[in-house]
């Protein structure tokens, strides 16, 4: 599964142009995702050293991402030939401005888990949304 996230509000408190201290458990379970296979992409309006900034306090927690506000990886051809909407695609997004807030890293990952396990399935799949909120 691709996983947008953003950084700011998200993955730290908002301070910017600082970073904030860490919201409880998001290195620890964005780590964990990322270990079991799902592709995470830091999707933030931070950009030039600022971006650089937030990408070094993630490396130096050990989370890396599979892609910086793109969909592909540093280096690659389609990274550096990115044209029209800065939009990324991912099947989740994990933003404090979504409506309800942000729910704790812990209910996230659950909720991931569920998404991941059911995907295939047709019947009874509940949106992250719903699974979240119980709406």
């Amino acid at each position: 599964m691709v996983i947008a996230v953003d950084f700011d509000g998200t993955i730290v408190e908002h301070k910017y142009p600082a970073i904030g201290e860490e919201i409880p458990n998001a290195i620890d379970t964005l780590k964990k995702l990322s270990g079991q296979g799902h592709r995470l992409i830091l999707f933030t309006s931070r950009d030039g050293e600022t971006l650089d900034q937030a990408v070094q306090w993630c490396k130096d927690r050990g989370l890396t991402f599979y892609a910086v506000n793109s969909n592909y990886p540093p280096g690659s051809l389609f990274a550096e030939r990115r044209e029209g909407a800065s939009k990324v695609m991912a099947d989740v997004y994990i933003d404090d401005r979504n409506i309800g807030g942000l729910p704790s890293w812990n209910d996230m990952y659950d909720a991931i888990q569920g998404k991941s396990r059911s995907k295939s399935k047709k019947n009874g799949k509940r949106s992250l949304f719903r699974k979240i909120f119980g709406k």
